[in-house]
């Protein structure tokens, strides 16, 4: 396979405690900041954001309310928005939601010829941006790392399907990586935002693209995150902590933009769609099943073992179940989905949406029907004999 160019973040990557004070250096007038919930708000975060831009003599103006999965929709209005206010400046604050949704409104706010999700959906490419604005993310989460990812993912309004998009014209121009950003975050969206980001280097370790650069990013990143995020977990004011979970999310994105995924996050999207499960819960509970699976490779296998004794263990998936047991997350899922019969009944349809993710094709041993559905029976039930 014929390696594909690496892009390592956009034009500019900032971390490190108080690193949110480069607002002050932006060039232009107007910024348009896209967030989620209140969160920032009550923090005092945003006002701050509007504070540093104000000084650097740029207007803001606010869009609020972008749900947990955001829904074109809600994409569509804030492009809208935008083309109203006129920014050359976007701001995405907060989680991979707000970032997500505002790198989608960059796309729709620079091209107005364009009007449907299906318009930037394969094969129609993501057309080329930066005519009109910068995008600057600032994360409130550790795990999506959509502040240095080239993807967004987008719910279709009617179907309520997942809708993944990756182009490098999306990767941010800036990325601000403030710990202090992060210590809102309660525990269980540390745990689960956590486990998003540790997918992200275990499956960017073992991806059939992986490379001599991406498995330093990701070996790292897996490494800190296995170390700190239970401490993370336990005592969130910690800015030391969050500061390491933040480079570490950061950093495992840098790996996993350029090598692709794999079937943890083609179930993850899946199982969102159909049950409308948080992708980083989902994500951590099908994590160990899917490793016990891709052992069937001998390159995956040795990657793991390999990996296992750096961290001083003999077992990676006994590693990660003892993880996700420390943060309070589901050993399977039957104890997030109640009813077994609407899950069995819906095997067949998630297979083949989890077999026509875009992640499958870079996982280390490509699965049939039979073995997607076969892996979300095991991870329903909690049966594998590890």
């Amino acid at each position: 396979m014929m390696m594909r160019p690496m892009k390592l973040a956009g034009g500019e990557l900032l971390f490190g405690r108080d690193c949110l004070e480069h607002l002050k250096t932006l060039k232009g007038t107007k910024a348009f900041i896209v967030t989620g919930g209140s969160s920032m708000r009550k923090s005092g975060i945003l006002q701050e954001v509007m504070d540093l831009l104000a000084e650097a003599g740029i207007k803001s103006e606010v869009f609020s309310g972008v749900e947990p999965d955001p829904l074109f929709s809600t994409v569509y209005r804030g492009a809208e928005a935008m083309k109203a206010f006129g920014p050359d400046v976007i701001v995405a604050l907060g989680g991979g939601s707000a970032m997500d949704a505002a790198k989608a409104m960059w796309v729709y706010y620079e091209h107005p010829e364009l009007t449907k999700l299906s318009d930037i959906l394969p094969p129609n490419p993501v057309p080329k941006l930066r005519k009109k604005a910068i995008m600057v993310c600032i994360p409130s989460t550790s795990g999506t790392a959509s502040e240095v990812s080239r993807s967004v993912v987008i719910t279709d309004d009617e179907t309520h399907a997942k809708v993944g998009i990756g182009s490098m014209e999306m990767v941010p121009d800036i990325a601000i990586c403030d710990p202090r950003v992060t210590v809102t975050m309660p525990p269980a969206i540390t745990a689960e935002t956590g486990m998003d980001a540790l997918t992200h280097a275990l499956e960017a370790l073992v991806s059939k693209r992986a490379n001599y650069l991406s498995h330093i990013l990701a070996t790292a990143a897996a490494k800190d995150i296995i170390h700190y995020l239970p401490r993370a977990y336990k005592d969130g004011g910690n800015l030391g902590y969050r500061e390491v979970m933040l480079n570490a999310s950061m950093t495992a994105g840098l790996a996993f933009t350029n090598v692709s995924l794999g079937i943890v996050h083609s179930m993850a999207h899946t199982l969102g769609s159909f049950f409308g499960i948080s992708h980083g819960l989902a994500d951590a509970v099908l994590l160990p099943y899917v490793m016990a699976f891709n052992q069937a490779d001998e390159c995956a296998r040795n990657t793991y073992a390999a990996f296992a004794k750096e961290i001083g263990a003999n077992d990676l998936v006994a590693v990660i179940k003892e993880l996700n047991s420390t943060l309070g997350i589901a050993g399977s899922l039957k104890e997030l989905i109640k009813d077994r019969a609407a899950y069995m009944e819906k095997l067949d349809a998630m297979a083949e949406m989890a077999k026509k993710d875009g992640c499958t094709k870079t996982n280390p041993v490509i699965p049939g029907m039979d073995e997607l559905k076969a892996l979300f029976v095991e991870a329903y039930s909690g049966s594998r004999n590890y």
